[in-house]
């Protein structure tokens, strides 16, 4: 069986290491991963042309909301923020989910936060509505939300109010007001170091922050959170936990998540060696 990763740029995609580790643990001899780069343009044309020798794919952006529409089947979680970072290629058609969701509660319990009161979310893009959905999950009715420009976040309120959740939005240069108690940044790197400089002045932090980016890491953001004592948590356990929820809908097998993330861990020590 075959599957892949789809997105534009892919190349730095950590997703074949981590799918690869999970098919040579649970012994799936036949099965492969491989990255493709593919644009909003092409991804119909790719998606509707995939055989029964397809298993499943994931998406990064841009990709997450154009998928929703070549779709048969879309559950609760992708509907509500939308976007499916995952499709499943099987006997009923297409269908997409949401794993980020997943990856996001999975990657905080890990560092013992399994609920929130006061949630600041930088971003509104498709990854801040999958924080969004997740804080709820947490047990927040509202939250609020920093972004760069407030009149496009209108994808993200209406995942709020699918999700029945209300939002405080504000401009990302008012963001360091207030205390949260959990911070989840969802904006690309170097773009929350204001941030950053903002804890390192005061030393004031919320108990914990979830930064979403990967690499390079320790983001400025990781770093000032963590000197001045909060639980930081990283995009990599995010990216963990929402593959091995994919492996899981395209395989039927339980994901093997030490085996996962010793091979993620490895290949993110082995780039960080080669730059």
């Amino acid at each position: 069986m075959r599957a892949a990763v789809l997105g534009q740029p892919v190349a730095h995609s950590l997703s074949p290491v981590l799918h690869r580790a999970a098919y040579a643990a649970l012994g799936l001899d036949g099965w492969s991963y491989e990255a493709v780069e593919c644009s909003p343009e092409d991804l119909a044309d790719f998606v509707t042309s995939r055989d029964d020798t397809w298993a499943g794919l994931s998406l990064t952006m841009p990709l997450k909301r154009t998928v929703l529409p070549l779709l048969g089947h879309v559950d609760p979680v992708a509907a509500a923020t939308g976007g499916a970072n995952t499709v499943v290629f099987g006997s009923g058609g297409r269908s997409g989910y949401n794993t980020d969701v997943r990856g996001i509660l999975g990657a905080l319990a890990e560092a013992g936060i399994t609920s929130a009161a006061e949630v600041l979310i930088l971003g509104a893009g498709a990854t801040a509505c999958s924080a969004l959905a997740a804080a709820g999950r947490l047990g927040v009715s509202e939250a609020d939300v920093a972004v760069r420009d407030p009149a496009r976040a209108g994808g993200l309120l209406e995942a709020a109010g699918r999700l029945g959740l209300k939002v405080r939005l504000r401009a990302l240069s008012e963001a360091d007001s207030g205390q949260p108690d959990l911070l989840i940044s969802t904006v690309p790197a170097g773009a929350a170091d204001f941030y950053a400089e903002r804890i390192s002045a005061t030393a004031q932090t919320p108990p914990a922050v979830f930064d979403v980016v990967y690499a390079p890491w320790p983001t400025a953001l990781a770093s000032a959170a963590a000197a001045a004592g909060s639980v930081v948590v990283g995009g990599f356990a995010m990216l963990l936990h929402q593959a091995v929820a994919q492996v899981e809908l395209m395989t039927g097998r339980p994901g093997p998540v030490e085996a996962m993330r010793a091979a993620g861990e490895a290949e993110l020590e082995r780039r960080s060696a080669s730059s």
